[in-house]
């Protein structure tokens, strides 16, 4: 054979760099966390393909017409992914914890305090507006929020603010406790608070989704994508007249989604734009953000605590993040370790459904202040 022949035939070896070998050996990691450690395995496996497909030298798969890049078009440059999740999401989501226990939407918005805080500390660091804002929403701690948010305002930054949202998701119960711990004192994580008997009306459940698409798309225009596909999928939930679209909601339409949308997210990690000192910040900053939204939500439990009369569980307030439901999960283990007795994991579930209505409101927030068209 020639030495043309020889060329072409060897073409994937000459054109393999060490940022491609490093990015493959990084998709083989969290594809290693997935299957081993178990950490967000239905969206870090895909991923973690997509990553490794995406860095093999001169792939077909990334080019115009190739597979990853016709999912990055169809339904991640366009926000549609995320949307679809959020209608499987609010399909799984039960808000009846929060309509018994109104005033945990105060803890809700506590939880999103942390993304404006880190924003601020982006800002001051030398990224973008837009760039400032999208690694701020990592805190939030909600996947789908972080990729829609990211994706419009700073796309280029979209593989490691997905990696960071989703591998602090799976890392809720390592990161909360210790910030949890500092910030109470023993005597109030053993408090006991009494559950409400009030039931919820299947009207009310009805009125909820409806209401609050209204009043925050109205208040919030650039939250309406979010919140909107976020109380559809309630709605069919709380109808209980669309079981089939309701389960295929919850299942197969996120399945299938989360499958798609972990190959295209995973595309977007190649080695020459992946491998930068700004990832290593962009994955401190949401560490950081995560950990700020914990303490503020903690903070102003201890406030509720001292307004109640010393009868309000100030780790409560921790669940006011979006991670549901590991987050209320985290804040029941945390107050049974003091009183194997205590269950507050109801309060801990209002508090958690709020913040998923309250991550949705600031990423909507952040998009209205970047001027997001």
């Amino acid at each position: 054979m020639n030495s043309e022949v020889w060329t072409r035939l060897l073409a994937g070896v000459t054109h393999l760099n060490w940022q491609n070998a490093v990015m493959m050996a990084v998709g083989c990691l969290l594809i290693y966390l997935a299957v081993k450690k178990e950490y967000e395995p239905l969206l870090l496996i895909p991923i973690g393909i997509g990553c490794v497909l995406a860095n093999l030298p001169l792939s077909p798969l990334v080019a115009d017409g190739g597979m990853l890049k016709i999912l990055y078009d169809m339904g991640v440059g366009n926000e549609l992914f995320p949307l679809f999740i959020f209608i499987g999401i609010g399909a799984l989501t039960d808000f009846g914890p929060l309509l018994e226990n109104p005033k945990m939407v105060l803890l809700g918005a506590a939880g999103q305090f942390g993304i404006f805080l880190t924003l601020l500390l982006a800002l001051a660091l030398g990224f973008t507006h837009n760039e400032a804002a999208s690694i701020g929403i990592i805190g939030a701690i909600d996947g789908p929020t972080s990729i829609y948010v990211s994706g419009i305002l700073a796309p280029h930054m979209l593989g490691p603010i997905t990696v960071a949202a989703y591998s602090y998701m799976s890392l809720v119960p390592i990161i909360m406790p210790p910030v949890m711990r500092l910030l109470t004192t023993k005597k109030e994580r053993a408090i006991r608070m009494p559950y409400s008997s009030r039931e919820i009306s299947q009207r009310t459940r009805i009125i909820f989704p409806i209401l609050v698409t209204v009043v925050v798309g109205t208040l919030v225009p650039f939250a309406t994508p979010l919140i909107g596909a976020l109380m559809l999928g309630n709605l069919l939930r709380e109808s209980k007249v669309v079981e089939r679209l309701t389960n295929a909601s919850a299942n197969e339409l996120a399945n299938v989604v989360t499958l798609f949308l972990g190959l295209a997210i995973g595309s977007t990690m190649v080695g020459q734009s992946f491998l930068k000192t700004s990832t290593l910040a962009i994955l401190a900053l949401g560490l950081l953000a995560f950990a700020l939204d914990t303490a503020t939500g903690v903070m102003l439990g201890k406030l509720l605590n001292v307004l109640s009369g010393g009868h309000f569980n100030p780790l409560i307030g921790a669940a006011g993040i979006s991670a549901f439901p590991m987050a209320a999960r985290v804040v029941q283990q945390e107050a049974a370790k003091e009183d194997f007795e205590n269950f507050i994991l109801m309060h801990a579930m209002g508090a958690n459904a709020a913040g998923q209505v309250a991550s949705v409101v600031a990423g909507g927030v952040l998009l209205a202040l970047m001027g997001a068209g």
